[in-house]
């Protein structure tokens, strides 16, 4: 079983944000953490090749099969999942010492490696971003040029199968409008830090002036 101090002691929030592929989940979280740049970014590690422009350590951390079933083993990921025929996972200690230590930190994971964080860390925070209908989601998947139509068609069958897990999410957020998404985005953030535990972490000698309890 997984110990670590919970958000009421620490201040530290992990949020989990999952998403089809195509919904526009990674510019959101881009943008998103221009404008939190307090908010650190869990980098996972995966054993698919780099797309063109990713580097290693940046976008994820790119591993062998060997490399990453070795780490599964030694029990070194916090979640873990294969998608598409590729593994990914989270390095449970660089989540585990960034939330300990009060700092709010944010996972791109799937639905399946959300669900396995919701059970081992109930006090997580889960955003689940939805596409605006199925037409436009897989428009989004042509045009990114990344897939061949077997792909695509393979891509929308399982983001079918990803978004029937949206209400086990705790918040779920529409990509339709970019600047409304990420608003929203910002906003659930922003909400979280201000629940009354997180901010008496934060602010503790300003609580303890205004002598509030």
């Amino acid at each position: 079983m997984i110990k670590m101090a919970s958000s009421s002691q620490t201040g530290g929030t992990l949020f989990v944000v999952t998403a089809p592929s195509g919904t526009g989940k990674t510019s959101l979280i881009k943008a998103l953490m221009e404008k939190e740049t307090d908010l650190g970014l869990s980098i996972s590690h995966t054993t698919r090749p780099p797309r063109r422009g990713e580097e290693n350590g940046r976008e994820y951390h790119f591993i062998s099969v060997e490399d990453f079933c070795e780490r599964k083993e030694r029990g070194e990921f916090l979640e873990w999942a294969e998608v598409y025929g590729n593994l990914y996972g989270t390095s449970r200690q660089a989540v585990l010492e960034r939330v300990s230590n009060g700092k709010d930190t944010l996972l791109e994971i799937d639905w399946q490696g959300a669900m396995q964080i919701r059970r081992l860390l109930p006090e997580a925070v889960s955003i689940f971003i939805l596409p605006p209908s199925i037409p436009t989601l897989e428009d989004r998947l042509k045009k990114r040029g990344l897939d061949t139509p077997e792909s695509i068609a393979r891509r929308m069958q399982t983001a079918q199968k990803e978004m029937s897990h949206a209400s086990r999410f705790d918040y779920v957020i529409i990509n339709d409008e970019f600047d409304t998404a990420l608003f929203q985005l910002i906003a659930v953030v922003t909400a979280i830090n201000c629940r009354f535990t997180g901010q008496a972490h934060r602010n503790a000698r300003l609580f303890k002036q205004l002598g509030v309890a």
